[in-house]
């Protein structure tokens, strides 16, 4: 279960990565501006939540396991599909499509494993959960650096288009799934028609607004330092596609190793103190990330941003799922982190905007949003609940 929903959530976001390498190709293509195409990313982002609501109303009512593999069957179509977009319109809507897809592996992938393993896992585990997505982000950079020209040739299309080719690969998770992984525990047909999700939030709503509020704030962290930094390396530093991947590749081993060190550290220290130490510790690495002249010195510090930046998300999985209430756990965390995605998913937009009004200085739009966000994280954290020690379904009860 681990290993599948590891998968499903990494190789989901290799395919919304690979988007950030390709924004000045594909606006040269298509004949728009950069801005035009961050759009992609904001629309991707924006559908997320509704893909959130909708896979996880079918897990709970169906079981975590069939609807993984739908979900995962739908968004390496649509990965795919990318390759051959026609035009702008067509290209905005099949990723603003991709976006449905995307948004609903996470929260089912999450509640199948944290309903299944024993508690005292859960620290370890979120943090490897949660380090798939730069584990994406890393086989994107990879496939960038070594592939985009090479693929190019060898397909016959243009090289932005070949990379999205390979967006059908994560179909063959589906196999291993159906193999591999059984129902997950935690969950009933009998369970799940007693919690309709409107009931849910009639009954929790509190938790429901101050968690949409946490992951806006998330959403803006994760963001806000990843998704423009490849145009700021291309744009702002004139770096060319080996150096761009080369600092992409590092900053995404330190955020997964962040992600493994703050998820593990919070099964002793607690979910919110670890959250807020990420936090914290990721203000004053800003100027070193934003503001270094050199490739050494900005592929240090983006590899620290990262470290902490997923180092608090990798508390995330399971702080969220042992918030969530039990009869709703395969679609609460994912829609309220969805939400979360929603309103911020102006930001590459907003980032790009503030940058092409500065001459196309990355800097400010990049460290202003870092510090605001992580600032907020901290105080929300801190101000909030936690439930470290909360007893899943799939915990042996007590004679």
């Amino acid at each position: 279960m681990v290993v599948a929903s590891w998968l499903g959530w990494t190789l989901d976001a290799f395919d919304f990565f690979l988007m950030v390498f390709v924004i000045k190709d594909v606006a040269h293509a298509f004949g728009a501006t950069k801005v035009d195409i961050a759009w992609a990313t904001t629309l991707t982002l924006a559908l997320r939540p509704a893909g959130a609501f909708i896979f996880g109303r079918l897990a709970d009512r169906f079981g975590r396991r069939p609807v993984l593999m739908a979900d995962v069957a739908l968004y390496s179509l649509l990965g795919f599909t990318t390759a051959f977009s026609p035009n702008l319109t067509g290209f905005l809507m099949i990723r603003a499509l991709f976006g449905v897809a995307m948004g609903g592996e996470w929260g089912i992938g999450a509640s199948l494993t944290m309903e299944t393993i024993k508690p005292e896992a859960r620290g370890i585990v979120s943090g490897l959960l949660q380090s798939g997505y730069p584990t994406g982000y890393l086989l994107a950079s990879i496939v960038y650096r070594n592939f985009y020209e090479p693929l190019g040739h060898l397909t016959g299309l243009a090289p932005w288009r070949s990379l999205f080719l390979i967006g059908i690969v994560p179909a063959l998770l589906i196999l291993y799934i159906r193999r591999h992984v059984p129902e997950s525990p935690g969950w009933s047909s009998a369970h799940a028609r007693t919690g309709t999700m409107l009931n849910v939030l009639r009954r929790h709503w509190q938790l429901a607004l101050y968690s949409m509020l946490l992951m806006t704030a998330f959403n803006f962290f994760s963001h806000g330092t990843q998704d423009a930094y490849p145009t700021f390396l291309q744009v702002q530093h004139h770096f060319d596609v080996r150096t761009t991947g080369n600092i992409a590749i590092v900053y995404n081993i330190g955020a997964i190793l962040g992600g493994w060190s703050f998820g593990l550290y919070s099964q002793s220290i607690g979910r919110r103190r670890a959250i807020v130490l990420a936090a914290l510790l990721a203000i004053p690495v800003t100027y070193l990330w934003a503001y270094s002249q050199t490739a050494p010195m900005l592929a240090l510090g983006a590899f620290m941003m990262q470290f902490f930046v997923q180092g608090a998300w990798g508390v995330i999985p399971a702080h969220l799922n042992e918030l969530s209430p039990a009869e709703a756990r395969g679609t609460f965390p994912g829609t309220v982190y969805q939400l979360g995605n929603f309103i911020a998913s102006y930001n590459l937009p907003l980032q790009t905007g503030i940058a092409t009004a500065q001459h196309e200085n990355y800097s400010i739009a990049l460290a202003g949003v870092a510090i605001a966000a992580a600032i907020a994280i901290a105080v929300l954290t801190a101000l909030g609940p936690e439930a470290r020690h909360v007893k899943m379904a799939a915990e042996p009860a007590k004679a």
